[in-house]
């Protein structure tokens, strides 16, 4: 999950300017996104449809290793 993150975010931003930490436990996949306060709006996108997005796709992996899947996104 954290490959798949790290890359949809270097894609959406153009820079490797953050970090990704994932944390799996008991079937729940908690991942934290630390980025700079600049960047934060490429992220959430108008209304939020970018984050959702972003979302939708891990949900989706994260269905097929049989996990459940949460994204927070912070300032660096």
């Amino acid at each position: 999950m954290k490959e798949l993150t790290t890359f949809l975010i270097e894609n959406i931003i153009g820079s490797d300017e953050f970090t990704v930490e994932e944390t799996i436990e008991s079937g729940k996949c908690d991942i934290l996104v630390k980025i700079k306060s600049e960047n934060i709006g490429f992220i959430i996108g108008k209304e939020g449809k970018t984050i959702k997005n972003i979302r939708r796709i891990l949900a989706i992996k994260a269905s097929l290793e049989r996990l459940s899947v949460n994204i927070k996104v912070e300032e660096k």
